[in-house]
């Protein structure tokens, strides 16, 4: 069975438009081994997706050297969502 995915929410004081959510996005997935990133101005967070979890130390450091600060950093195992929610209750 494969590792489920490790979803980390970071939130994100400063975003102010897209721009700045391209700014994150960007400075994330060069950073760190991230399959997936979000990120959201209106919501001040940004999500990614990885396989293992994410150092918060690396997290702050990155977004910090953009200009933004972190706020706080949560990780838990991503949950299937949609069709594949019905799978896997079974």
């Amino acid at each position: 069975m494969k590792q489920p995915m490790i979803e980390t929410t970071v939130t994100i004081d400063g975003m102010a438009c897209a721009m700045c959510e391209a700014h994150i996005r960007d400075a994330l997935r060069r950073e760190l081994p991230v399959s997936r990133v979000r990120a959201s101005h209106k919501r001040g967070v940004a999500i990614c997706e990885s396989r293992d979890t994410l150092s918060e130390e690396a997290i702050r450091k990155t977004v910090e050297a953009t200009g933004y600060r972190v706020t706080a950093v949560t990780s838990a195992p991503k949950e299937a969502r949609g069709l594949l929610a019905l799978f896997k209750k079974r």
